[in-house]
C-alpha cells in the first residue's frame, strides 16, 4: 500500500485545530506526531513547522504524552539544528513552561482539596475534644500516609514526574550543539531548582549523573558540526557556572556524596580552564568544602579549607582596595567576614583530633597506603602541594595573624591548648569557653573533637608531672560544662583507644582505680610514622607543652647531648681550634671565588654537551620510536587482516552449520509432528523417536496413509453396527408407547384443566384488591387536587413570566448580534473589496512595469544591434584597407626586386641577346616581371607556371577572355572561373599582378626562355639572395614613401575586359587541377 500523500503543514496545522474543535484532541496530537516525524518533512521551511510543533507540545503537555513529544523534538531537532536554532529554543522552552504550569496548577489543585477535605472533616466532628476519630485510627492502621500525602501523591505527583521527563529529554536533545549551550545550561539550572524545590534527592542525582556523561561523551561528539568544544573558555565557564549551582543544590539537600562527587568535577574542569576562575566563585567551592568535611568528619582537611578560604578573602580584599579587580567578582571582605572567617580558621585547626582515629597497629600497609591515596586526592581538591598538618596549618595562621582578628575566647583557647601548660587546670579554663562557643550554633559543631583534643593535652601534660595518678582524680580534672559533661566511661574508652593507636602509654589498674604512665627508658612514646598524618597531624617530635623531658627521651638523647657538650667544651678549652675553623671557612671561600669562574664555564660547556646528547638521544628514541610505531602498525595491520579473515571464515562456517542445524531441526519438527500423528487414534503405530535418521517424510507420509485407511474401515464398520442397533431399539420402542398414549392424554388433560381454575381463580382475587385500594387511593388525593391546581397555575405563571422575559432578552441579543454580524460583513466585504482592488492596481502596476522594462530591454538589445553592427561594418572596412595596404606593399615590393632584377639581366646579358631582351622589355613596359627567379629544370623542360601561360593563350584568344590584369570580378563559382589556382586579392589601382604579367610575357615571346638564362638566373638567385635582406629595408621604405605618390596605370587595350565586374571583398574559390583541365 502507497504511503498517504505528504501535506502542507498549514493545512495539517488547519486539521487539528478543527479535530480540537470537536474533542478529539488525541487523534490532532497523533495527526501532528506523524507530520513531524515524517521523513517528507524534512524538506518543508522551518516557519511552516514551527507553529504545528508548538501546538504539539500544548497537546503533548496536556494529555501527558511525554514520549510523543520526545520522539517530536527529536525530529524537530534533526530538522532545524543546521538553519534555524532560534525555533529549536522557542519550542523547548515552551515545553518546559506548559509542563511547569501544569506542576503549579496541580499543586494548587492539591491545596484546594486539601482545605476541602480539612473543612469537612472539621464540620462532621461532633467532638471537638476528640483528637482522632475512630476513621482516622482505622485508616492509620492500613496505611501510614497522612491525607495530605495521599492528595499531593494522586494529584501532584504525575505532573512532578512528567515535568522531570521534560527536563531529560530538553537535556539530552540539547547535549551535543554548542549553539544550545545556553539553553541546556539554564535548563539545567531549572532542573536543579526543581530538585530543590520538590525536595527530589533520587531526581537529582539522576540529573548529576546524567550532566556528567554529557560531559564525558563530548569528546566522542567533537568531529560533528557544532560540537562541544570544552577548550573554549566561555563553553568551560558555563560548565563551571552549572556545576557550582549543582553543588550547592547538593548541599541544600544535604546529600554529601553527591556534593563531593560535584566537587571534584569542578577541580577536572579547573584544571581543563585556561582561563583563571573567580574569586566568588572559588570563595563558594572553598566554603562547601568546609561542609562537606565537617559532614565526613575529616577535620584536617576540614581546617586546611577553611585556611583556604580565609586566604582567599584576604587576596580579594587587598584586590578590591587596590582596585586591581571588580567587586562583583570577589566575595565580600569586610572586617566582620574576616573577623568570623579567622575564629573558623584557628577553631577547625585546634578541633583537628591529636590522637589518630583511622590507624590501627596490624595489617595497616594497605590501609594506609589507600589513605595516603585518598588524602593526595583531597589535597588535589584543595589546590595545595603537599598535605596539610595540625602543626603547618598553626603556622600558617600565625605568620598570617590570625591570633589578632580571632575572636577573644578562640584565641584563649589556642593559648590554652597550644602555649600554656596547666594540667589542673585546663579543663576548669577551656569550660566557659566552651559555654560561649556552644551559644554559637555554627561553632557548636566544634565541641565535641574539642573534647577529644582537651583530655589529649590534659593526659600528655599529667604524664610530665606524674607517674600514676587516681582515675577519680583525672574524672574531677576533666569536668566540663553543660551539656557537654563526660562520663568515666568516655574516659575509659579514650585511653583504651590512644594506647591502641601508640599515642598514649598508660596503664590502668582497675582493682585501684590507678593510672600508670609508663616509664621504659626504651620505649616509644609515640609509635608513629610519615603515614600517620591523616587524623592526628601532629609532628613526630611533638608539639605538647613541655615541662621536662621523660627518661626514655634522655636516653634517646644522651648521645647528641654529650656531642654538643663537648662541643661546647672544645670551643671554651682550645681558643685555636675556632681560629682554624675560620681560617678553614676563609680558605674555602678564596678557592671557591678562584675557581667560580672556570666552573661557571665548565658547567654551561657540560650543560651544552648535555643538552645535545639529550637531542640526539630524543631524536634517535623518536626514530627508534617511529620505527618501532611502523613496525607495530604494520603488524598490527597483517595481524587484522589475518583476523578478518578468520573471522569472515569463522563466519562462514557458523553461518553453513547454522543452515544446516536449522534445516536439520526443521526436519526432525516435522518427522516429530508426523509421528505424533500416527501415534493419535486405536490404531497408533509405536515408532522409536530416538532412531528419526532411520525415517524419511515419503516413508511417514505413506504410514500415515496406511493408517488412515485403516481407521476409516474401523469407523464405516462401527457406525454400520451403531445403525443397526439403533433401527432395532426404535422399532421396539414405539411397539410398546402406542399401548400406554390414550391414559397418558386423560392425565395431562386433568392437570391442565386443575391448573387452569386456580389461575383463573387467583387472578380474580388480585384484581378486586386493587380496585379496591385504587378507589381509597382516589379518595385521599381528590383533597389535594385543589391545592395541586393553585399550585400549578401560579408555578405555570411565573415561569411563563420569566420566559417571556428571558425570551425578549433574546430577541435583544439576537437583534444585536444580528447588527454586529451585518455591520461586521459589511466592514469585511469593504475590506476585501479595498485589497482586491489593491491588488488589482498592484498588479496592473507591475504589469506596467514589467511592459516597459520589456521596451527598455528591447531598445536596448536594438541599440546593441546596430552599434555591433557599425562595428562589424568598421572592422570590414579597416580589414579591406588593410589588404588593399598590404596588397600594394606587396605589389611595390616586386616591382622594385623586378626592376632590381631587370638591372642585373641588362648588365650581365650578351650582346645577341639585346634584341630579344629590348623586344620582352618594349612589349612589356607596362607588366615588369617580380618575384623570385626561376631555377633551370633538368632537360631544358619549362616550369609550371611557363606551361600553364601556354595553355591559357592556347585555349582563349586575348580578346574574348578576360585578362588578369583587368578589374577584379566579383567571387564566381568554380564553372565560371577562368583560371585555376589559390583565391586572387584585389590590389589597389587594378594594378595586374605578377603571375599576370609574367602570362602576357609569355605569351608575346612565344614560349619558354632558353637554359643559357636560366641558368643565369640560378646564379644571379644565389646573389640575390644574399643581398635580398639588406636591400627589403630600404625597398620598403622607399615602397611606403611612394605608395600615396604614384599613379596607378592605366589598362592597355588587351588588358580591358569585355565586361566591368565590381569585386567583391571576399577570397576566391579554389578549383581542383583536373576541373580546370575540363574548364580548358
Amino acid at each position: 500500500m502507497p504511503p498517504p500523500p505528504h501535506q502542507k503543514p498549514e493545512n495539517v496545522l488547519k486539521r487539528a485545530q478543527e479535530l480540537i474543535g470537536v474533542h478529539q484532541a488525541p487523534a490532532a496530537l497523533t495527526l501532528l506526531h506523524d507530520h513531524i516525524t515524517s521523513k517528507r518533512s524534512r524538506n518543508v521551511p522551518i516557519v511552516s513547522l514551527e507553529p504545528v510543533m508548538l501546538l504539539l507540545v500544548e497537546l503533548s503537555v496536556e494529555q501527558k504524552k511525554g514520549k510523543l513529544a520526545k520522539d517530536a523534538l527529536y525530529s524537530y531537532k534533526n530538522i532545524a539544528q543546521n538553519t534555524n536554532i532560534s525555533t529549536i529554543e522557542l519550542v523547548l522552552k515552551k515545553f518546559i513552561e506548559l509542563a511547569a504550569e501544569k506542576v503549579t496548577e496541580a499543586q494548587k489543585k492539591a491545596d484546594e482539596l486539601q482545605s476541602s477535605i480539612e473543612a469537612t472533616a472539621t464540620a462532621s466532628i461532633d467532638d471537638l475534644e476528640a483528637t482522632e476519630t475512630p476513621e482516622s485510627i482505622l485508616l492509620a492502621t492500613v496505611s501510614g500516609e497522612q491525607s495530605r500525602d495521599r492528595t499531593e501523591r494522586a494529584v501532584v505527583t504525575p505532573w512532578l514526574k512528567f515535568l522531570w521527563e521534560a527536563y531529560r529529554t530538553v537535556l539530552d536533545i540539547l547535549r551535543n550543539n554548542a549553539r544550545l549551550e545556553i539553553l541546556y545550561q539554564s535548563t539545567a539550572t531549572q532542573a536543579f531548582d526543581f530538585c530543590l524545590k520538590y525536595q527530589r534527592k533520587t531526581e537529582f542525582r539522576r540529573l548529576c549523573e546524567l550532566l556528567r556523561n554529557h560531559v564525558q561523551t563530548a569528546a566522542k561528539y567533537s568531529s560533528q558540526m557544532h560540537a562541544i568544544n570544552l577548550n573554549d573558555p566561555d563553553t568551560l565557564q558555563r560548565h563551571l557556572e552549572t556545576r557550582f549551582q549543582q553543588l550547592n543544590v547538593a548541599v541544600e539537600l544535604e546529600l554529601w556524596q553527591e556534593a563531593f562527587r560535584s566537587v571534584e568535577d569542578i577541580h577536572t574542569l579547573l584544571n581543563l580552564s585556561k582561563r583563571p576562575p573567580k574569586n566568588v566563585m572559588m570563595a563558594n567551592y572553598y566554603e562547601k568544602l568546609t561542609r562537606i568535611f565537617l559532614v565526613g568528619e575529616n577535620y584536617l582537611f576540614h581546617a586546611a579549607a577553611w585556611s583556604r578560604y580565609y586566604s582567599l578573602l584576604r587576596q580579594s580584599a587587598i584586590l578590591v582596595a587596590t582596585g586591581q579587580s571588580k567587586k562583583a567578582d570577589n566575595p565580600s571582605a569586610t572586617e566582620a567576614d574576616l573577623q568570623k572567617a579567622a575564629s573558623f580558621v584557628l577553631l577547625s585547626a585546634l578541633s583537628i583530633p591529636v590522637i589518630s582515629t583511622s590507624r590501627s597497629r596490624g595489617a595497616m600497609v594497605d590501609f594506609d597506603e589507600a589513605k595516603k591515596n585518598k588524602n593526595s586526592r583531597l589535597t588535589h581538591l584543595l589546590g595545595m602541594a603537599s598535605a596539610p598538618t595540625r602543626a603547618g596549618l598553626f603556622r600558617d595562621a600565625l605568620s598570617k595573624s590570625l591570633l589578632k582578628r580571632a575572636r577573644p575566647e578562640i584565641k584563649d583557647l589556642y593559648n590554652i591548648l597550644e602555649v600554656d601548660f596547666h594540667p589542673l587546670s585546663i579543663c576548669e579554663k577551656i569550660s566557659p569557653i566552651l559555654t560561649k562557643i556552644g551559644t554559637d550554633s555554627e561553632m557548636e559543631k566544634y565541641i565535641l573533637p574539642l573534647q577529644q583534643v582537651i583530655l589529649t593535652r590534659l593526659f600528655q601534660q599529667l604524664s610530665q608531672v606524674y607517674e600514676s595518678v587516681d582515675l577519680a582524680f583525672v574524672e574531677s580534672l576533666a569536668k566540663f560544662p553543660d551539656p557537654f559533661q563526660i562520663t568515666r566511661g568516655t574516659i575509659e574508652k579514650f585511653i583504651m583507644n590512644g594506647n591502641k593507636k601508640g599515642d598514649l602509654s598508660i596503664r590502668m589498674d582497675h582493682a585501684t582505680g590507678v593510672l600508670n604512665f609508663d616509664k621504659d627508658v626504651f620505649a616509644s612514646s609515640k609509635a608513629v610514622h610519615a603515614g600517620s598524618a591523616a587524623g592526628s597531624a601532629e609532628s613526630p617530635i611533638g608539639s605538647v607543652q613541655r615541662l621536662q623531658n621523660t627518661p626514655s627521651e634522655i636516653v634517646r638523647s644522651q648521645l647528641a647531648r654529650l656531642a654538643s657538650t663537648l662541643y661546647t667544651t672544645c670551643y671554651y678549652v682550645d681558643p685555636t681550634h675556632r681560629q682554624r675553623q675560620v681560617e678553614a671557612q676563609q680558605a674555602a671561600l678564596a678557592r671557591a671565588k678562584a675557581g667560580a669562574e672556570q666552573e661557571h664555564r665548565d658547567t654551561l660547556a657540560r650543560k651544552e654537551i648535555i643538552q645535545k646528547r639529550k637531542e640526539e638521544a630524543s631524536e634517535l628514541q623518536a626514530k627508534r620510536e617511529k620505527e618501532k610505531a611502523r613496525q607495530k602498525r604494520l603488524q598490527e595491520q597483517a595481524l587484522a587482516e589475518a583476523e578478518e579473515r578468520r573471522l569472515a571464515q569463522e563466519q562462514k562456517e557458523r553461518e553453513e552449520k547454522r543452515l544446516k542445524d536449522e534445516r536439520d531441526r526443521v526436519r526432525r519438527e516435522e518427522l516429530k509432528k508426523q509421528i505424533a500423528d500416527l501415534k493419535i487414534g486405536p490404531n497408533a503405530i509405536d515408532i522409536d523417536i530416538d532412531n528419526l535418521d532411520e525415517y524419511d517424510s515419503n516413508r511417514l507420509r505413506a504410514m500415515k496413509l496406511a493408517q488412515l485407511e485403516r481407521e476409516k474401515n474401523d469407523i464405516n464398520e462401527r457406525l454400520r453396527v451403531t445403525g443397526k442397533r439403533i433401527d432395532h431399539l426404535e422399532r421396539a420402542f414405539r411397539k410398546e408407547e402406542v399401548k400406554k398414549l390414550a391414559d397418558d392424554y386423560a392425565k395431562q388433560r386433568e392437570r391442565d384443566l386443575a391448573a387452569y381454575e386456580a389461575m383463573k381463580a387467583e387472578t380474580l382475587q388480585e384484581s378486586k384488591e386493587k380496585h379496591k385500594q385504587s378507589v381509597e387511593l382516589k379518595h385521599r388525593l381528590s383533597r389535594l387536587m385543589p391545592h395541586y391546581e393553585s399550585f400549578r397555575k401560579s408555578l405555570h405563571d411565573r415561569r411563563r413570566d420569566e420566559f417571556e422575559k428571558r425570551q425578549r432578552d433574546a430577541e435583544r441579543e439576537l437583534e444585536k448580534q444580528i447588527t454586529a454580524r451585518k455591520k461586521e460583513y459589511r466592514e469585511r466585504k469593504l475590506r476585501e473589496k479595498r485589497e482586491r482592488e489593491e491588488k488589482e492596481r498592484a498588479l496592473r502596476e507591475a504589469e506596467e512595469r514589467a511592459e516597459r522594462e520589456k521596451k527598455e530591454q528591447e531598445q536596448r538589445a536594438e541599440e546593441k544591434r546596430l552599434e555591433l553592427a557599425r562595428l562589424k561594418e568598421k572592422r570590414d572596412q579597416e580589414r579591406q584597407e588593410a589588404l588593399e595596404k598590404a596588397a600594394l606593399q606587396a605589389r611595390r615590393e616586386e616591382e622594385a626586386m623586378a626592376r632590381r632584377q631587370a638591372e642585373k639581366e641588362k648588365e650581365r646579358m650578351p650582346p645577341r641577346r639585346e634584341a630579344v631582351a629590348m623586344d620582352r622589355s618594349a612589349s612589356a613596359s607596362n607588366d615588369r616581371p617580380s618575384g623570385a627567379p626561376r631555377l633551370n629544370l633538368v632537360g631544358s623542360k619549362p616550369s609550371w607556371r611557363d606551361r600553364e601561360a601556354s595553355k591559357n593563350t592556347a585555349a582563349a584568344p586575348s580578346s574574348n577572355g578576360p585578362s588578369r590584369t583587368a578589374t577584379p570580378m566579383e567571387r564566381t563559382d568554380s564553372n565560371e572561373r577562368p583560371t585555376a589556382g589559390p583565391p586572387r586579392l584585389n590590389l589597389q589601382g587594378n594594378k595586374p599582378s605578377w603571375r599576370e604579367r609574367e602570362a602576357a610575357k609569355q605569351a608575346a615571346g612565344g614560349g619558354a626562355p632558353s637554359a643559357s638564362r636560366d641558368s643565369r638566373d640560378a646564379r644571379d638567385t644565389r646573389d640575390t639572395r644574399d643581398t635580398r635582406d639588406t636591400r627589403d629595408a630600404r625597398d620598403s621604405r622607399d615602397s611606403r614613401d611612394s605608395r600615396d605618390s604614384a599613379p596607378a596605370p592605366a589598362p592597355t587595350s588587351k588588358e580591358t575586359p569585355s565586361e566591368t565586374l565590381k569585386p567583391s571583398g571576399a577570397p576566391g574559390k579554389w578549383v581542383p587541377r583536373h576541373l580546370r583541365e575540363k574548364q580548358g
